[in-house]
């Protein structure tokens, strides 16, 4: 279910409005400002084979589901992490799932003579295709898929607030034109992405982000249905070992003037500063952010 609050006080008309202190004629961030420029050509292997025509079947395909990764020196932080998203998927969409060590073999497949640093999608599907039921002997299919490595935007960000609920919201699907719709409309009126309320009103996530805040003593967690993130799981278990406390708790748009700092992080970054959210202006908190960078780069890399 999705519904968009276009009152004036939810939705301030123009950039300038949402974000006083940049010039009207800087657009939001998109994609591609993610990546680094002068990198090598993305590549795309199926099943551990150059892909081309083997794409077809997947060219419309919105029953897959996917794990996305930074890799850097040839390693990744939050592997296990991924294993158990892409299993979980799986599991849930087509009722098996590909052994975690066939999975690594076609990451390490990828990787082989890939670019030390890249961007890396890993996309699990059904080779029966959508509307119809896989055999019981049919594993699905994985395509994995590099491109230049990204760090995501540098922010501070100002956020637009709309009711959205996903779909299966545990599971990394594909298919969801929702969040890029959503995210237009949040540039057209001059943020720079969209945050989701449930149905009770609730913080959930934003458009391809977690949401994390801090209250001036502790690392808050929105508590609604939402996808568990690989880089928050990696910056919750590393907050732990550094002794940071973590709450979670229901946060809705009305709670915010009381929080002390807000961020957005996924596989691009593990945190970026958020200044508003709706109508809400949010302190700036860089030393909340410096906070989650220093847990996350302390889980050491592997390699597949």
């Amino acid at each position: 279910m999705a519904r968009h609050d276009d009152s004036p006080d939810a939705f301030p008309r123009t950039r300038r409005d949402v974000c006083p202190d940049v010039r009207p004629d800087v657009r939001p961030h998109t994609f591609a400002d993610a990546s680094s420029g002068g990198s090598p050509p993305a590549t795309a292997r199926l099943d551990g084979r150059e892909a081309a025509a083997d794409l077809a079947p997947l060219a419309f395909a919105g029953y897959a589901h996917f794990t996305a990764m930074q890799v850097r020196g040839g390693r990744v932080r939050g592997l296990d992490l991924h294993l158990d998203r892409l299993r979980h998927g799986s599991v849930e969409l087509f009722g098996r799932a590909l052994p975690d060590e066939r999975v690594r073999a076609l990451l390490r497949d990828a990787l082989r003579d890939a670019p030390a640093d890249l961007s890396l999608t890993a996309t699990a599907y059904s080779p029966a295709g959508e509307f119809t039921v896989a055999g019981p002997g049919d594993e699905p299919g994985l395509l994995v898929r590099t491109a230049p490595p990204a760090s995501g935007p540098r922010g501070p960000l100002a956020l637009t607030v709309v009711e959205h609920e996903r779909f299966l919201p545990a599971v990394k699907h594909v298919g969801e034109p929702a969040k890029t719709y959503f995210l237009r409309r949040a540039a057209d009126l001059g943020a720079d992405d969209v945050a989701f309320t449930d149905r009770r009103g609730r913080l959930s996530e934003a458009s391809i982000w977690n949401l994390a805040f801090w209250d001036g003593s502790a690392v808050v967690w929105p508590r609604a249905d939402m996808l568990p993130g690989v880089t928050m799981g990696v910056v919750r278990r590393r907050l732990d070992r550094l002794g940071v406390a973590q709450r979670e708790r229901e946060i809705t748009p009305g709670d915010l003037p009381e929080l002390a700092g807000a961020a957005v992080l996924n596989s691009w970054t593990p945190g970026v500063p958020v200044h508003r959210i709706g109508a809400v202006p949010l302190p700036e908190a860089a030393d909340f952010v410096a906070l989650l960078h220093r847990a996350y780069e302390a889980e050491p890399p592997v390699r597949p």
